[in-house]
């Protein structure tokens, strides 16, 4: 799919507030509110928008510390690709799991309230990932940048 202006527009608002109303985004970028509800169809049924979420404090719902962790595999088999990414899926505490290229063969992020709330997500859920022969993990001191929004313009055009 192609985004043409109008749709990147869309697209910048609902980033910013995915609650804003069909009524209001409408007037924002001037179309009637079916022409625009169409539209915002049109993206998520493309895939273009994934879904709507809230996005939570971390230091609010008592989670302060981001910890990354670096995952190197005894295996780079198929079978212990899947049962770690099956794993990983399964864990709650996994904030967020990337295949890498270079030293570590995956990263994983987790959120913990202190260092024994981290000892108790490493010893229940990262200890157990299945074909894990390396771990070391890296303590965030603070966030220096937290974007949930891409830019969009007209030479980023999402693959068909």
């Amino acid at each position: 799919m192609s985004l043409d202006r109008v749709d990147r527009q869309i697209l910048r608002i609902l980033q910013g507030d995915g609650r804003i109303s069909n009524a209001d985004l409408a007037a924002q970028i001037n179309l009637s509110p079916s022409a625009c509800l169409r539209r915002v169809k049109s993206l998520e049924e493309a895939g273009v928008i994934d879904r709507y979420v809230a996005l939570l404090n971390q230091q609010k719902i008592g989670k302060p510390m981001s910890i990354i962790v670096e995952i190197s595999l005894h295996s780079q088999s198929l079978d212990v690709l899947n049962a770690f990414e099956a794993a990983v899926c399964r864990s709650s505490e996994i904030r967020e799991c990337f295949l890498m290229a270079g030293d570590a063969d995956y990263i994983i992020k987790v959120s913990a309230s202190d260092a024994a709330d981290f000892e108790r997500i490493h010893r229940d859920h990262l200890a157990t990932l299945p074909g894990v022969s390396k771990m070391r993990s890296n303590f965030a001191i603070r966030k220096v940048v937290d974007r949930t929004d891409f830019e969009l313009s007209e030479q980023h055009q999402p693959l068909p």
